[in-house]
């Protein structure tokens, strides 16, 4: 079965392709500017800027684009006021969806999400009816051909791991949210070469077939296209041949 986890990692290429064409600064800016304004501009004392920091590091932006936006977020140069949203509702067959978001609107970004959910059969609902099926966890990438498995795991687990899992490409780490740095450090400090973020993830799944699957991943490629929503999560699985001929590879 494919699900949640999958479409993660097709998200994560994908992100990799927007890097190149610059798509994806805009949204990485926003997270660092939105971590400055809540947390100060010190990434010693500021977990969730170090984090931002460290993914616009991993799509390879300029430190003097990261810099402004830590001065936007602090108030030190002016620029466009974002504040942080959330929103929660279920998808086509009641699949929980999860969405972060950024604006300098809340009136027009809460319309176009609406719009969203309706179009593809969906719904928006009120704080705290979906984001109890998710927990949040330090998920950290490395490429199978970097690591042989039980070096890995012997290494992760003594850095403070909570489990290592296989998938298609790439090992994944899961740590809590606040060991997640640094067991990303120790890992790089071994010479292993890594990549990852903090994220939520599902508790369940829920199957979706047919219809509804198709439904769905319009919905939720419709939501990753806009350019105020941050992360989208939904708790979803279906059939390995069935989300290959909806979502494909990049």
């Amino acid at each position: 079965m494919a699900g949640h986890s999958k479409w993660a990692q097709i998200k994560h290429k994908k992100a990799k392709v927007d890097a190149l064409r610059g798509k994806i600064f805009n949204k990485l800016i926003r997270e660092i500017q939105v971590a400055a304004k809540l947390g100060g501009g010190d990434p010693e004392n500021n977990p969730r800027l170090r984090l931002a920091i460290e993914k616009a590091r991993d799509h390879n932006m300029p430190w003097d684009n990261i810099e402004k936006a830590i001065k936007r977020g602090t108030g030190e140069i002016e620029g466009v006021k974002y504040e942080e949203v959330y929103y929660e509702g279920y998808g086509p067959g009641g699949v929980a969806i999860f969405i972060k978001a950024t604006t300098d609107n809340k009136n027009r970004t809460t319309s176009e999400i609406r719009h969203l959910f309706t179009k593809y059969g969906g719904n928006l609902g009120i704080t705290g009816s979906v984001k109890w099926q998710f927990e949040e966890k330090g998920i950290i990438r490395i490429k199978k051909e970097n690591i042989d498995e039980e070096k890995l795991i012997e290494i992760a687990l003594e850095a403070g791991a909570e489990d290592v899992k296989t998938e298609e490409e790439y090992f994944e780490v899961y740590t809590s949210p606040s060991e997640f740095l640094n067991v990303k450090k120790i890992l790089n400090e071994k010479g292993i070469e890594t990549e990852g973020e903090v994220r939520l993830i599902p508790k369940n799944q829920v199957k979706v077939q047919g219809k509804d699957a198709e439904k769905l991943m319009g919905l939720l490629n419709s939501l990753e296209e806009h350019d105020d929503i941050q992360e989208v999560v939904a708790n979803f699985e279906m059939s390995e041949e069935e989300f290959s001929k909806l979502v494909g590879t990049v």
